[in-house]
């Protein structure tokens, strides 16, 4: 039997996840639309802790100031009586068509200052709502045709908007800090800052870099074929972990968006047990406690109470896989498999301290590669231990 949600599991969801009605290239919606309000009480319901949004997700694209004012103000005040956490706010800059070359790397200067303001003013939004992480997802930043796009013009671009906004939230003594998602493509053909890689390259180059970190995507890591908890283990790294998107996919598709552990359930696994159980070499290193943010779609072969269900089922996933993970770092067999592997000796300094690069060259310790190459590390019991806690 798997527990309740409490506040201390840092649930969180967003609008626009079981706010979904289903609408695709290929069809039309599948299930209604409820207020943004109905949404947050019902995952208070179900013990979610925490909500977030866009902009556009809470009032339409065209309102009035009067209007948005009215919205937001109705929807704040059920957050605050379900007992919902606004974390984290962004913005859309992807669904009008003003924003189909972009908001910050438009070809059109006019659309980039544009896309600028709605970007600085859903930052006040955030302040004003009491989060603390503002997300930035730059989904149509990017070109379909190479010679559409010069990329250091675009690279410019990119850099002097996000120091533009991070700029602005320092001036203004907002506690937010500025959150990258990644995405190879979908919907351009190709979106600038495909990976955690490419984005932590071009955070090293800003000058309000400080504040600006990654909310990397389980599905948009493993549609380029890359390893999320990879991913999550550099941003960690690197100081740059904060805020994180869990979902569910199978390899190269288009963005599943899948209900977290329902894609690469071994993959699943090793994210919790490293959110949970931190880095086995470095007890002391980095941690994430941030949220535990769900951005999946619920299928839209669900009706409204598959919704429910479907939220459901992320935090229960997470919930088992944690309990899972923590058992299986626990276990003497594991740890002793551990050891034989070697992965506590890889927080093992290659060099002794004091050493020189001239004492190293000076001796070769004894090494025999033919000798060593017969080592057996044991990865493959060492993951099947995994397997067994997992599903044994």
């Amino acid at each position: 039997m798997v527990r309740q949600p409490t506040p201390e599991d840092k649930f969180s969801f967003g609008l626009w996840t079981v706010g979904w009605t289903g609408i695709d290239p290929f069809g039309s919606a599948s299930r209604p639309s409820l207020d943004p309000w109905e949404y947050a009480e019902r995952l208070a319901d179900l013990g979610a802790w925490g909500v977030t949004f866009h902009d556009n997700d809470v009032f339409p694209f065209d309102a009035d100031a009067a209007t948005k004012e009215k919205i937001v103000d109705r929807f704040q005040e059920a957050t605050e009586q379900a007992g919902l956490v606004i974390e984290m706010v962004t913005t859309n800059t992807f669904s009008h068509p003003v924003f189909k070359d972009g908001g910050l790397t438009s070809n059109d200067r006019s659309v980039r200052r544009f896309g600028l303001r709605k970007v600085l003013r859903a930052v006040d939004l955030a302040a004003d709502m009491g989060a603390t992480t503002f997300v930035m997802w730059g989904g149509r930043e990017g070109s379909e045709y190479d010679g559409s796009k010069d990329v250091f013009a675009a690279m410019e671009r990119y850099k002097e908007g996000l120091d533009t906004v991070a700029g602005y939230i320092k001036s203004h003594g907002y506690d937010l800090r500025i959150a990258l998602e990644p995405k190879p493509n979908e919907p351009r053909g190709d979106i600038f800052l495909p990976t955690a890689g490419h984005a932590l390259a071009l955070i090293a180059e800003l000058e309000h870099g400080d504040i600006v970190g990654l909310n990397p995507e389980t599905g948009h890591e493993q549609m380029a074929n890359l390893n999320y908890t990879h991913g999550l283990g550099q941003a960690l790294w690197s100081g740059k972990l904060f805020h994180i998107d869990l979902n569910g996919q199978r390899g190269l598709k288009y963005d599943q968006d899948l209900v977290f552990g329902h894609g690469d359930l071994i993959s699943a696994f090793f994210t919790v047990d490293l959110l949970e159980n931190g880095f086995p070499g470095y007890p002391d290193g980095p941690s994430y406690t941030g949220p535990k943010h769900f951005d999946y779609k619920p299928s839209r072969t669900e009706h409204m109470d598959g919704v429910w269900e479907s939220a459901r089922a992320c935090m229960s996933t997470y919930l088992m896989l944690a309990e899972k993970a923590k058992a299986f770092r626990a276990d003497p067999r594991v740890q002793e498999a551990m050891t034989y592997s070697g992965v506590f000796d890889l927080a093992l300094p290659t060099l002794s301290e004091g050493e020189t690069v001239e004492d190293l060259l000076a001796t070769d310790d004894g090494f025999d590669p033919d000798r060593a190459a017969e080592r057996d590390y044991g990865f493959v019991r060492l993951q099947q231990l995994a397997l067994e806690h997992l599903i044994g």
